[in-house]
């Protein structure tokens, strides 16, 4: 009797990781985008108590970085245990030495990996073939998979074969499309392979293990006599890899039903063209060669598993005889190379052959760039031309090379059965996670085959979401896009205006809005773009106001689980009331651990879900005329090239449009031009009741409130009257107006500043309204900006808080998150330092939001002078900003050697060698220098002597810069912690910033060794079990370098101060900030993560201190320990304020109190230590003080 199949619905990621978890024994990780769920799994399963096929849990180690994973991979192995890792992409780099050891060593490990791009001319986290093609040379044997399913049943393969050939395995899936593609599937289960294994191969690798039983040396020093020859050593165990792999795919066809090779071939048995891939792309080409096949046509395709070693005699097998022209598909760009990898494999297996055939090579889909089925197509007409173009690509429109083949129009070739829906979304609304929710629910309780696919824009949440789903009776094989969907849910109303949210939307399919408007006012606020298409296709119209919802229940601005109980209901993809069933088990699921509160709302949003109403579509709409276009001023590149990429439609961009930036640089400013509106309440200010503290305008993440003072020629010419402003307060201010202004179409409606408003008499100055009701005061603000001169030459901007706020922000609009605790301080930062600011930011949260295509939040003054951004990568952020100090350095000693010589230049008059004289004096000043250099530059640009040529082409370093680097926990207290410890010790002048939010928040929240004692992160899922390290405290014993800790919600001027002498000490200087995050489950919300900060200090979490070694100068202490003397009985209700911490008390109650005592003993342990240090008597000689 055949066992009973049963399935699973998941992604590629958690497909291997189940695989991965039988056959580790150990697992040593660290995280990174995309792979980074696969460790989690295993971390949380261990932590679950799942046995292994050994009997055992995994022991799951985190370390500071890739290279240390693959260290710690490397020496568990050499131990005779099975060790196995995750990575991707840069990470997957970082391995490669140890790669070539445990290779070399003959150690039987795989390395999943989530295929990924590689950094170039720019950053991008989503998938392609680079980092697997840069290992391709390090000796590990590399298995490809195409779809989840595959990942699923080869992924045991790559276990099996590397203890069988003794030759380890990279076993890699496409980043985000299959690593993040959610697809029902059949599950294979521990036993299905445990009687696979090869004891007697595992038993002799245990035998080779490190033991002073039996001691042996490994690792040993060889000359060049012996060297080659023993390299040579291994390959006939290389040889024997190919069979080995077969023998174990047959085994899986054998169990699952689905043939496996090495190679596998799909398309017509005599086909005359055949193109040759791996990885996703191949389950599109099937669509696509099935569509041909039934038009007649005779084409195929080879699916590439086993990629190394790369057996020609198992690829010739594959290749039909028939097969005249071959086009071989490479996911990966090696420039300068005479084609790509895969391409010169092939044409290495066919070199020699009579009657060959003609071979061409071709790119596609770098950076996941979809690829569909027309594309394939285009590239089997490509081969039935005289004379094929080679070199080509597809998905793209080169105009300048001319390599892009011609695009055809897209075409629905999934099965008939499929049903096909998009969710537009914000990121943190809920709605990816309520999809990924409706996925499981529909596989898991029908017969039907699923598929979830989750697009997103860079931002953080905040930004945009498209989820693309897929059910229906057959397997699915389309690993692209939806463009055809039968249902769209558009979840922010403002998308209206900014995306084509009905594009491809099939006639008499269903479209569902979330909106504010109803009835009559709803169809005269929809553009005529959007009415035009539902009367024409035959649309279907709902709208609900789940906004209105969620904030009634109690929910915020999560609509998620409102929207999905109307899909279900709309749809009836399945019986409604077993959808309510399953959402409610979900919902226990997802949110239990963050209480029975939470629980309860969401149940009740299931039940409101059905509140929605069908707008009647009027048959006239079919002939309304476009929409009027607006048009604007904006700089020809934001229009050609910004907008749309804003609008999602970057793809329709060509290769001409960034011929003038090859090297990957962006205009800074871009972000101010987005003007999204997608917060559903922004702040309303009321002038009665304002104080002008500006504590508002200070602890704003994205700038978007800011105070103006105005003249008053500039009120007469305001579009706004003297009741919307009040008398400026200071005497430099005398006869002028103040108003406290706000972008409303910027604002993500946090809430942060209405919380900071002290207002007046208990009645704040700012209240959340709703923001089509604040939308006539987006003039008021483009007045002020536009058109109201900055007034900071009135005040001292560093003195306190307050005057910093009249300084213009050179960073603003960023794509982080609502409610970031970061951005603030890179905000201060920029006021202070922005127009001679260098900055060099670690890869992570923080470079993210501050530089992704096409938004840059750094931005100028009318000059254009403001902060010079750059990233290099993650772990050498500090020695990347060391380097750009000490460019800086040089080139200013050759300034300084110029000016010195223009002294007694003939050539120079008087006045300028004056000035000459007063810039060497003040040339470390920064504000000072700044002054200078404007009088110098114009006379330098007049002379015409060699001296003053010459400095003209240097005149940027006439002021001196304000280095800073930034960096968050991950980056300075672990990948990056080397560096940063070599780049304080330098001793050079420059600054560091940590935003420390105490984990991995760019890739998800993992622990890092920021983390503290109790917290529940990724791979610390039973909570944290050692204390937090103070990356401070290391710094400050080098006794050369100022170092603070701070936190801007606890305290405004100490923030404020420890920047400023940061940047005033000539030397290195750390600042550590303390900024809550969205991941670390905030009960009162992010809108409160400047109270939390406040909290945090008034409890004793985090304690605010500075290190001035300019003190010690002076015969003072260099240590000022700023915090209050904590209230320590308010530490456990801190805790339990955060999901972090709180989730303990659910997932692990017996241990919660240990922890979370221990929690509260660490930080009082540390607020001891600094006690200590603020009370040490310095400059006395201990040895006198003693015999006093």
């Amino acid at each position: 009797m055949s066992k009973e199949k049963k399935f699973l619905t998941c992604d590629g990621n958690q497909a291997a990781a189940h695989i991965a978890y039988m056959f580790s024994e150990v697992a040593a990780i660290y995280p990174i985008t995309p792979s980074s769920t696969m460790a989690e799994y295993v971390d949380e399963w261990s932590a679950a108590g799942r046995k292994n096929i050994f009997g055992e849990t995994v022991l799951v180690q985190e370390m500071q970085s890739e290279g240390g994973a693959a260290g710690a991979v490397h020496g568990s192995l050499m131990n005779g245990v099975l060790t196995n890792t995750f990575t991707a992409s840069q990470g997957l780099l970082l391995m490669i030495p140890n790669m070539y050891k445990i290779a070399g060593e003959m150690l039987p490990s795989v390395f999943h990996v989530s295929a990924r791009t590689i950094a170039s001319h720019a950053l991008s986290i989503f998938g392609d073939h680079q980092d697997v093609m840069s290992v391709r040379q390090t000796g590990f044997a590399m298995l490809a998979e195409g779809s989840v399913q595959e990942v699923m049943d080869l992924s045991g393969v790559a276990h099996l074969s590397a203890i069988k050939s003794s030759i380890p395995f990279v076993n890699f899936f496409d980043g985000f499309r299959t690593s993040h593609e959610i697809q029902k599937i059949e599950m294979i289960e521990q036993d299905d392979l445990a009687h696979m294994l090869d004891r007697e191969a595992l038993a002799k690798f245990r035998s080779r293990g490190l033991t002073p039983e039996a001691p042996v040396a490994r690792g040993m020093a060889e000359n060049g006599d012996v060297f080659f020859q023993h390299r040579e050593a291994c390959n006939s165990t290389y040889a024997a890899v190919p069979e080995i792999v077969e023998e174990y795919m047959n085994k899986i066809s054998e169990l699952t039903g689905r043939k496996y090779g090495l190679f596998n071939y799909y398309g017509a048995p005599d086909a005359d063209r055949v193109i040759i891939a791996m990885g996703s792309v191949c389950q599109a080409a099937e669509e696509a060669i099935d569509h041909l096949m039934a038009q007649g046509e005779k084409v195929g395709i080879v699916e590439v598993h086993l990629y190394r070693p790369f057996s020609a005699k198992h690829f010739l097998a594959a290749v039909p005889k028939t097969a005249k022209r071959i086009a071989v598909m490479d996911r990966t760009k090696e420039p300068g190379a005479n084609g790509e990898p895969l391409l010169l494999d092939v044409k290495d297996c066919f070199y020699g052959q009579a009657d060959a055939p003609e071979i061409v090579g071709g790119r596609y889909a770098l950076a996941s760039k979809d690829t569909t089925p027309a594309m394939i197509i285009s590239v089997f007409e490509n081969l039935a031309l005289p004379q094929p173009k080679d070199h080509f690509t597809v998905g793209i429109i080169d105009d300048v090379t001319f390599t892009s083949l011609p695009p055809k129009e897209e075409l629905a070739l999934g099965h008939k059965s499929t049903y096909e829906a998009k969710f537009f979304g914000l990121g943190a609304d809920g709605t990816v996670g309520a999809n990924k929710n409706s996925v499981k629910i529909i596989g898991d309780n029908t017969n039907k085959y699923c598929q979830a696919y989750f697009a997103y824009d860079s931002k953080k949440s905040g930004g945009f979401t498209c989820s693309h789903l897929r059910f229906g009776d057959a397997p699915i094989r389309s690993t692209y896009l939806v463009t055809t969907p039968n249902f769209v849910a558009c979840h922010v109303q403002a998308y209206l205006h900014m995306y084509d949210v009905t594009r491809g939307l099939r006639d008499g399919g269903t479209f569902l809005l979330n909106t504010i408007w109803e009835g009559d006012e709803l169809a005269a606020n929809l553009p005529n773009k959007v009415k035009r298409y539902f009367a024409q296709h035959n649309i279907t119209v709902y709208y609900i106001n789940a906004t209105k919802i969620a904030r009634e229940i109690g929910l915020g601005n999560r609509t998620n689980t409102i929207l999905q109980s109307a899909f279900f209901r709309i749809t009836e993809v399945i019986p409604v009331d077993l959808a309510i069933e399953q959402m409610k088990k979900f919902i226990v699921k997802s949110y239990g651990k963050k209480g029975q509160d939470v629980v309860d709302k969401n149940y009740a949003a299931v039940d409101r879900g059905g509140e929605y109403k069908q707008l009647p579509v009027d048959a006239s709409w079919a002939n309304l005329p476009d929409d009027e276009n607006p048009g604007n001023n904006d700089p020809e590149f934001i229009n050609r090239v910004v907008r749309p990429i804003n609008a999602q439609d970057g793809d329709l961009l060509k290769v001409s449009d960034f011929i003038d930036r090859p090297d990957g640089f962006w205009e800074q400013g871009t972000a101010k031009y987005e003007k999204r509106g997608v917060a559903a309440y922004v702040p309303e200010w009321n002038p009665e009741n304002c104080i002008q503290c500006n504590k508002c305008a200070f602890v704003c993440p994205h700038a978007s409130i800011r105070p103006f003072v105005l003249t008053a020629e500039e009120m007469a010419a305001a579009p706004f009257g003297e009741d919307r402003t009040i008398a400026a307060i200071g005497k430099t201010f005398t006869g002028m107006r103040f108003i406290q202004s706000v972008d409303v179409l910027d604002c993500l409606g946090c809430g942060n500043c209405v919380d900071v408003c002290p207002g007046k008499k208990g009645a704040k100055a700012l209240e959340m309204k709703p923001l089509e009701t604040q939308m006539p005061l987006q003039a008021e603000w483009e007045y002020c900006v536009n058109h109201v001169a900055s007034k900071q030459d009135l005040v001292d901007i560093k003195l306190n808080p307050k005057n910093s706020q009249f300084a213009t922000p050179y960073f603003e609009f960023s794509g982080a998150c609502s409610g970031c605790g970061e951005t603030p301080y890179v905000k201060l930062i920029s006021q202070l330092y922005g127009t001679r600011e260098m900055v060099a930011n670690a890869t992570g949260c923080s470079s993210i939001y501050s530089g992704s295509v096409p938004s840059t939040p750094y931005t100028t003054n009318a000059k254009g002078q403001g902060p010079a951004w750059g990233n290099s990568l993650f772990e050498d952020f500090a020695e990347f900003g060391l380097g750009m100090n000490i460019a800086n350095e040089k080139m200013r000693e050759r300034v300084t050697a110029l000016v010195e010589k223009g002294l007694t230049c003939s050539c120079c008059s008087d006045e300028l060698k004056a000035l000459f004289s007063e810039w060497l004096e003040v040339k470390n000043d920064g504000d000072k220098s700044r002054e200078v250099a404007d009088k110098i530059i114009p006379m330098i640009e007049k002379c015409s002597c060699d001296i003053c040529r010459e400095l003209t082409e240097l005149k940027g370093y006439l002021v001196k810069r304000a280095h800073w680097i930034i960096a968050g926990d991950g980056a300075a207290y672990d990948i990056g912690f080397g560096g940063l410890d070599h780049v304080l010790a330098s001793g050079k002048d420059v600054n560091v910033i940590v935003v420390d939010t105490e984990v991995y928040s760019n890739t998800g929240g993992q622990a890092s060794k920021a983390t503290p004692v109790g917290a529940i992160a990724k791979f610390a899922a039973a909570g944290k079990r050692v204390r937090k390290k103070d990356l401070g405290l290391i710094a400050s014993t080098y006794g050369y370098v100022y170092v603070a800790q701070i936190a801007m919600g606890a305290d405004n001027a100490q923030t404020l101060k420890a920047i400023r002498e940061a940047e005033a000490y000539d030397g290195p200087s750390l600042i550590i900030a303390y900024a809550p995050c969205i991941n670390h489950g905030l009960k009162a919300g992010m809108g409160k993560s400047q109270q939390e900060e406040a909290k945090a200090v008034e409890c004793g979490y985090w304690h605010l201190w500075r290190y001035n070694p300019a003190l010690e100068a002076e015969g003072k202490n260099p240590f000022t320990l700023d915090s209050k003397e904590p209230q320590w009985d308010k530490f456990d209700e801190f805790l339990k304020g955060e999901v972090r911490f709180a989730s303990v008390l659910k997932s692990f109650p017996d241990q919660a109190a240990e922890l979370f005592e221990a929690a509260k003993a660490n930080a009082q342990w540390r607020y001891n230590n600094y006690r200590r240090l603020a009370r040490q008597q310095w400059g006395v000689d201990p040895d006198a003080a003693s015999a006093e």
